[in-house]
């Protein structure tokens, strides 16, 4: 058993999912889980999240709705990209609801309902401006349309991205909903008006009340993660991660001594070192230490010092009392003090979605509420 690991409150999870739900009412709420739940586990995460008030899922991969329908989840998962042809066959026979943005895409999905004997329910994504995947707006009908006339598909949802929606006051959010509310429109004169629309994301579906529609799909958020630290007081939110780890080994090292590849960092007065069972292979970034990056020990903050290693990272503690076994916090709290996930990503220049997708498979999950 390692001494690392990370603890999942799966009762904050279940906390977030139930404010969000609330706030999205009456649009029902797709709880992403795509990257193994953002890092704390699919399965775990979203059997506590349809316990919770969801009553869709999200996933990124047919691989990912394939685990989550093998583990006996049976409500609606959206695939939230448009596969590949060669894994329709498994999307179709996992009753994946399928997104799709191009006629190759359409015509293929067609071929695999029928080969199956199944009806397949297609989400037709938009591109409104964030230009990364979706179709153009102006090819939003004639795909509909094409879906329309295929007995083996359903035209269950239309819907789009946004870009900027964790940035409040920026109009580019409402730029994309006035295209997709064109296209919503463009449809419903062809005579095609599918059940669901969807465009919130956790940004928007916190701060664009009109962009909820009929169902909103949050990600970061369930996890108590912000989608932005301007938006981090707008919803009770409680952070459900905490990474922790016990130190390995304790040392004096004279002043003028170096640590860690590199011999980066040089003491300049005698001190304690410990060193932590924990490095860039479990999604410790090796710059962190290089960037002020703290853990918790003992209830206080101690700096990370020379570069993070592959397997462990070094802490100065200054000349405290600290012993072999004791906790080390990465991210959660100890004592008084809390280190977050906004935290390191605000010192690596990055967002907390890539702090919390990171933390490597080899750190075991352990669950509690």
């Amino acid at each position: 058993m390692r001494a690392a690991r990370a603890e999942v409150d799966l009762g904050a999870v279940a906390h977030n999912v139930a404010a969000l739900a609330e706030l999205a009412q009456p649009a029902a709420l797709c709880a992403v889980v795509k990257a193994d739940g953002y890092g704390h586990g699919a399965i775990a995460v979203s059997e506590t999240a349809l316990d919770a008030g969801a009553t869709w899922l999200g996933v990124a991969l047919v691989e990912e709705g394939a685990v989550l329908r093998k583990a006996g989840i049976e409500a609606p998962i959206l695939l939230l990209s448009q596969p590949r042809e060669a894994d329709l066959l498994a999307a179709v026979r996992y009753d994946l609801r399928i997104s799709v943005y191009t006629m190759a895409g359409v015509d293929a999905v067609a071929a695999a309902a029928s080969k199956v004997g199944a009806v397949a329910n297609l989400h037709l994504k938009v591109d409104t401006g964030m230009n990364r995947v979706g179709a153009r707006p102006a090819d939003a009908v004639s795909l509909a349309a094409a879906i329309a006339a295929q007995p083996s598909l359903r035209l269950e949802a239309v819907w789009t991205h946004c870009a900027v929606a964790d940035e409040p006051g920026n109009p580019f959010t409402d730029l994309q909903l006035d295209r997709f509310d064109a296209v919503v429109a463009d449809l419903s004169a062809a005579g095609l008006r599918p059940p669901l629309r969807h465009v919130a994301n956790s940004a928007a579906a916190i701060d664009h009340p009109r962009a909820r529609l009929e169902l909103v799909r949050s990600g970061i958020a369930i996890y108590g993660i912000p989608p932005s630290p301007a938006l981090a007081d707008r919803v009770a939110l409680r952070p459900a991660l905490s990474l922790r780890a016990e130190l390995a080994m304790v040392k004096r090292v004279a002043a003028g001594e170096g640590v860690s590849y590199g011999l980066r960092h040089r003491f300049e007065r005698d001190t304690t070192v410990a060193t932590v069972p924990i490095g860039y292979a479990d999604g410790v970034p090796r710059r962190l230490s290089l960037m002020g990056g703290e853990v918790l020990v003992g209830g206080r903050r101690r700096p990370l010092v020379g570069v993070v290693t592959m397997d462990q990272l070094m802490v100065d503690c200054g000349d405290d009392d600290v012993d072999v076994g004791d906790e080390v916090v990465l991210i959660g709290e100890q004592g008084d003090e809390r280190v977050t996930a906004d935290e390191w990503a605000e010192r690596l220049d990055t967002i907390a979605y890539e702090i919390v997708c990171g933390i490597g498979p080899r750190v075991p999950r352990h669950y509690h509420r």
